[in-house]
């Protein structure tokens, strides 16, 4: 798996009445690692699950490596999360 650029460009998510995700953007760069910390329900979550395509955003984009994601199948996207919990 080659290290590719990760770039979120204004991205949104509603769940009915409310925003749970309203114009993230975010630049990660090849072979860097980043955390999302937040309290729970804050939208670390579905901001991950946008970027692995398992939930689409109502708004903005994701690529890597200069492609457009949005349509692309979460099994190729070459992309993996992993979730931690101290509970």
């Amino acid at each position: 798996m080659a290290a590719l650029d990760l770039h979120i460009d204004d991205i949104g998510k509603r769940f009915g009445a409310i925003d749970v995700l309203r114009g993230i953007c975010l630049r990660v760069a090849a072979g860097e690692f980043v955390t999302l910390l937040g309290p729970s329900g804050c939208g670390k979550s579905t901001l991950l699950r946008i970027i692995a395509g398992l939930e689409r955003a109502d708004q903005g984009h994701v690529r890597a490596g200069g492609r457009g994601l949005d349509a692309v199948a979460p099994k190729d996207r070459d992309l993996a999360f992993v979730f931690q919990s101290y509970a």
